[in-house]
């Protein structure tokens, strides 16, 4: 395993195929600032080819309580939209970047933590972990590409109600609403994400790429569009040489079949 620290509140960790990258702003509740966002986009946009997916958590007591307010300074519209962009820019890097990401998370999911875990393709939660965004009550709206990434999870109605009335979901309600697909005890989350994440490194890349970059756009296409791509897809896919030998290790009898699981 190889211990990077990038900056006194970024660092990656190399765990086989797996990129351990971990907000280590502990003492600010590893709260969100300009310059982790920028490195945080610089992580995923440089990620190697010998990585094949990446876990995100946060060091301490939670995985990202927000914005860091301490830091907002006053901007005019065409500032607070290039600002905004900024954000979209690094978070597209998490969502569109070579390998699939699994977030990680405990504690407080709150604000601009949500909109980088919503960034994600996968979510475990312990729980200790809770959701909120506070914008509304604080006289500001999402900018972080919450109100693209949040509503696809757990829907309009409910993202409107946080953002109205600073509505906390704890991790049980978070669950059951679609915040996380994968609920655990306390402090168990990051192995579970770990699991997770070796797993899916294991995946065909095509495949892989085609569940993190190409299945989002076809829920934004059309019926037919999307069968189209779909069916586009599907033949790049199943022509890989890769995917050729797993098929065939699958008819010869050399691959598992799909069992049912004991843990969830």
């Amino acid at each position: 395993m190889a211990h990077s620290p990038l900056s006194d509140d970024l660092s990656v960790d190399i765990h086989g195929a797996v990129a351990l990258v971990c907000l280590t702003r502990s003492a600010k509740r590893n709260a969100l600032n300009d310059g982790l966002i920028m490195r945080l986009r610089q992580v995923f946009e440089d990620m190697g080819p010998d990585i094949k997916a990446a876990v995100i958590t946060g060091e301490g007591s939670h995985f990202c309580a927000g914005l860091d307010l301490s830091e907002l300074s006053e901007r005019d519209a065409v500032e607070g939209m290039h600002h905004s962009r900024m954000w979209h820019k690094a978070l597209d890097a998490v969502q569109f970047g070579r390998v699939p990401v699994v977030a990680a998370l405990h504690g407080a999911v709150v604000g601009g933590g949500l909109e980088l875990a919503s960034a994600a393709h996968i979510r475990v939660a312990d729980e200790s972990t809770f959701y909120a965004l506070p914008e509304g009550s604080r006289g500001i709206f999402v900018g972080g590409g919450g109100s693209v990434r949040v509503p696809r999870l757990i829907g309009v109605a409910r993202m409107t109600d946080m953002m109205l009335t600073g509505r906390v979901y704890n991790a049980q309600e978070g669950e059951r609403a679609g915040f996380a697909q994968y609920l655990v005890p306390t402090g168990q989350a990051l192995d579970k994400a770990l699991e997770l994440a070796q797993k899916i490194a294991q995946n065909a890349p095509a495949t892989n790429y085609a569940l993190t970059h190409v299945l989002p756009r076809i829920a934004d296409q059309s019926a037919d569009h999307g069968l189209m791509t779909e069916s586009l897809m599907a033949a790049i896919a199943q022509s890989a040489p890769e995917a050729k030998d797993r098929m065939r290790a699958f008819l010869e009898g050399r691959a598992g079949k799909v069992q049912k699981s004991a843990v969830q």
